[in-house]
């Protein structure tokens, strides 16, 4: 059976692109539509849609509220289709995937067009995805176990103190790792690496949606400068970050890795080749495959190499692929991930 999707649009003209386009795909039924939120609402439970597709910016009831009430009433993964970053608060899509939205999907800035390959192949790859998406009424959060013994139940001499953290996540990324950064001290002992992927124009907007829950400062990092110990870095958008032979940053386009650029992989293979086993990666979730390879390599140095379990993982594509690779060392909730950080710096 085909995907059913709800649309969610106050355009006319948005409205008749994307249903065109999404009608297109064998695999994708647009089954409703409607110009608000408040409109949309009363549909879901007579047409129970697979996913619904929002816009942000709507009269009545935005994008934000209506992903609120979904979430509290007739959960299922919702992708926010928005404007430009330029014409959308970013603060406002940050807070669409804290209430519970699976991803966001930018519209093109020329505006959408009918016979935009990428984009449509885009969108129609992103619904196949997020269709099989579960989740969780009110949008679940990620409480750290009780009994944190028996979740890690890892000695902190199994592996050497860290001297850097970094950290891999695609989809879902935001919301995990505003979990883990919400946990992490305010005198953490070393610097924190993080490639998300992202779409172009967002970077900033997650930085300062995650700054508001994090103790820790973050930034866009420079080339040339070290990674200071307390700090939060994430590379420059199109661009991969690596270590030179100092270990500095550096940045560069070269080539998309698997279709990725900044690529995880490409991060984490040069964190292992500068820190070897005192580094820890860490894989949250997403899809596709970024970052397993990568892992591996750090693993092979003897570095702790942790990845995000499947139950609080959005999708679990990036982890597992790491863990059948043999490459994660641990398999943990997000909950858990912190405490274990502590752990082995002794923070």
């Amino acid at each position: 059976m085909p995907i059913r999707v709800l649309l969610v649009e106050d355009s006319r003209i948005s409205l008749t692109i994307l249903k065109r386009i999404l009608n297109s795909s064998p695999e994708i039924e647009v089954v409703g539509e409607a110009r608000s939120g408040l409109e949309a609402l009363p549909l879901i439970p007579q047409i129970n849609p697979d996913v619904i597709c929002t816009d942000l910016h709507m009269p009545e009831m935005n994008g934000l509220e209506l992903t609120s009430e979904v979430m509290a009433s007739y959960p299922r993964p919702i992708l926010v289709i928005s404007a430009s970053v330029q014409e959308d608060d970013p603060h406002n899509v940050f807070q669409l995937l804290e209430a519970g939205a699976v991803d966001i999907f930018p519209k093109p800035r020329a505006g959408m067009l009918a016979d935009d390959e990428a984009f449509k192949q885009q969108l129609i790859e992103k619904i196949i995805v997020i269709a099989g998406v579960k989740v969780l009424t009110k949008r679940r959060k990620f409480p750290v176990s009780l009994d944190l013994a028996k979740t890690t139940n890892i000695s902190r001499n199994t592996y050497p103190k860290p001297k850097i953290i970094v950290i891999g996540a695609s989809t879902g990324g935001p919301q995990a790792l505003q979990e883990l950064f919400s946990h992490l001290p305010p005198d953490l002992s070393v610097p924190v690496i993080c490639v998300q992927h992202i779409c172009l124009g967002f970077l900033q907007g997650l930085i300062d949606w995650l700054s508001a829950s994090c103790s820790l400062p973050i930034e866009i990092a420079q080339p040339g400068e070290m990674p200071k110990p307390g700090r939060i870095y994430f590379p420059p958008e199109q661009l991969h970050l690596e270590l030179d032979e100092r270990g500095r940053f550096f940045c560069h386009n070269v080539i998309d890795l698997e279709g990725h650029r900044p690529s995880i992989t490409v991060t984490f293979q040069s964190v292992a080749k500068f820190y070897g086993r005192k580094a820890v990666g860490i894989l949250l979730t997403g899809m596709g495959r970024d970052g397993a390879q990568g892992m591996e390599a750090l693993a092979q140095t003897g570095a702790c190499t942790i990845a995000q379990d499947e139950a609080t993982s959005v999708i679990f594509g990036m982890p597992k692929e790491a863990i059948d690779l043999g490459a994660a060392k641990e398999v943990l909730p997000i909950g858990a991930i912190a405490h274990l950080l502590r752990e082995l710096l002794g923070d």
